[in-house]
């Protein structure tokens, strides 16, 4: 008798359980992938009845993985990053003078980007922005071939320069107590909720959590977004830090940006993969090296 055919996997539904896995929590991980809970729930349950098997249990301190489920879950990584690989090879074959560059929120690439079109005409050169989260799965799935983002980021499997610094600053109400300071510090702020992400080192970045004397910072509403962020502080829930580059200002009308004293700049990186040796990755390095330094500048000599 001939073996059964193969089930036909959706690899959106494997993504989608591999972010749950990561979570342990379907709130969170519908929030990162940017779909409704419900949603996400009955894709899980649609990827469970391709494979016949469960993959999650929900419990009160959120979701588990089965025995199915932890087996299942490195082949479902493994299986997402074979396709990736294997769309990239064949987009490079087909065009092998194409680079897509990512930047997350509120990063020029602009610069850069100009001078690697100028000096390699032939080159088909795209832009994509990524969310705040997104710099290093972009790249290891191959949706991006190098990313200007900023620290912290996990560096596994990537290969990452730092450009420049920016300094870290307070965002409040335009009406909040603190909002007509020349600067603050960490002792301003201490019973202050700062609003919460689902990136364990983002977090504490910046939240500055735990504080240099140990103490916690105060926790704030779970967010996703950076739009959600300054409604929450807009309305008066709580304060927040942000990168403050060059020529920046407050985010909106209604928000104040105060500079922060004694506290570790954000630094700005291009981060590529590790061992991808491509002309023109290497060619926007230079450039970006040269140019995103945080100052506008023009091209590089000739």
């Amino acid at each position: 008798m001939a073996d059964p055919s193969p089930p036909d996997l959706d690899l959106r539904l494997v993504r989608y359980f591999t972010v749950v896995a990561d979570h342990r929590n379907f709130g969170r991980a519908a929030a990162e992938l940017r779909v409704a809970q419900p949603s996400l729930s009955r894709q899980i349950r649609r990827l469970e009845q391709q494979l016949g098997a469960r993959l999650l249990d929900r419990t009160p301190q959120g979701s588990r993985l089965t025995e199915a489920g932890e087996v299942f879950l490195s082949r479902a990584r493994a299986l997402l990053r074979s396709a990736a690989q294997a769309a990239a090879h064949t987009r490079a074959a087909a065009e092998p003078s194409r680079i897509t560059v990512g930047y997350t929120a509120n990063l020029i690439v602009t610069p850069a980007v100009r001078e690697l079109r100028r000096r390699h005409p032939d080159a088909d050169v795209h832009t994509r922005h990524l969310a705040w989260n997104d710099a290093r799965q972009a790249l290891l799935y191959h949706r991006a071939d190098a990313v200007v983002t900023r620290l912290p980021l996990t560096t596994d499997g990537l290969h990452v320069t730092v450009l420049h610094d920016e300094p870290r600053a307070l965002v409040v109400p335009a009406w909040h107590r603190l909002a007509g300071r020349a600067s603050v510090t960490l002792d301003d702020i201490a019973d202050e909720p700062l609003p919460r992400v689902s990136d364990p080192a983002w977090d504490a970045f910046w939240r500055i959590d735990p504080r240099p004397d140990g103490r916690r910072a105060p926790d704030g509403p779970l967010v996703a977004a950076n739009e959600d962020k300054f409604e929450l502080v807009a309305d008066g829930r709580a304060v927040a830090l942000v990168p403050i580059g060059p020529g920046r200002s407050a985010p909106r009308p209604d928000l104040v940006v105060v500079p922060m004293e004694g506290v570790e700049p954000s630094h700005v990186v291009l981060a590529v993969r590790a061992g991808d040796r491509g002309r023109l990755v290497a060619a926007f390095r230079t450039a970006a090296e040269a140019l995103l330094t945080g100052a506008p500048r023009g091209s590089l000599d000739s």
